[in-house]
């Protein structure tokens, strides 16, 4: 319920925040340390079943477009570098500015949230919905802490590549019997898993 329903909370986060409490601004911590904190032993699990951000994407961004690459810069490992940097220089830099004042500080993890949805969105409209999660700063910093979990494909494959297609991050490139999936990348949401009509895919330390 919560992975399905959870974008209605970003929702009404930004909602109360910008105009009844800005306060409530310093609950996104929880967003920003949570996949990182969870990525340490699981992945990025966080991005593939808590975050709202993330359940809008997969929600209802799929239902508009589904069908698109997510863009080889978005995934390209100095850009995320790069993104992180910026993102992280521009925090701080507000975060000194609104010290002392919760109400400012509030609002400056709302603006945040807010600005780098609308660029979420953007992206998800014109490219693939879960191109932001290629290199958003926390999923970013996530996969780099993350462990390798390995996915393999057994004698049942028939190849019929549904996997691939209802893989958020587009992770999986090559389906076939004996194949292993191996991607930080991947959000651990188990959609290849579940939609496998052999149920020919396993992970071996998820």
């Amino acid at each position: 319920m919560w992975r399905k329903y959870s974008y209605l909370v970003l929702l009404s986060y930004l909602i109360i925040g910008f105009f009844i409490w800005p306060q409530v601004g310093i609950i996104a911590l929880v967003c920003m340390l949570a996949p990182i904190i969870v990525a340490v032993k699981h992945g990025r699990k966080w991005c593939g079943w808590y975050c709202p951000r993330g359940s809008l994407w997969d929600n209802v961004f799929t239902k508009i477009n589904n069908n698109k690459k997510i863009p080889k810069w978005a995934q390209n490992k100095y850009f995320r570098i790069f993104i992180v940097g910026l993102i992280f220089t521009v925090f701080f830099y507000q975060m000194y500015f609104a010290w002392g004042d919760l109400g400012k500080i509030g609002l400056v993890f709302l603006q945040i949230i807010f600005i780098t949805s609308i660029v979420g969105a953007v992206l998800g409209l014109v490219y693939n919905p879960r191109t932001w999660c290629s290199f958003c700063p926390m999923g970013s910093i996530a996969a780099w802490v993350s462990p390798r979990k390995i996915r393999k494909i057994n004698n049942e494959c028939i190849e019929c590549k549904k996997c691939a297609k209802v893989c958020p991050m587009q992770v999986i490139t090559e389906v076939k019997k004996g194949a292993i999936i191996v991607d930080k990348g991947c959000l651990q949401c188990d959609n290849c898993i579940e939609t496998c009509p052999k149920n020919a895919i396993s992970c071996e330390n998820c």
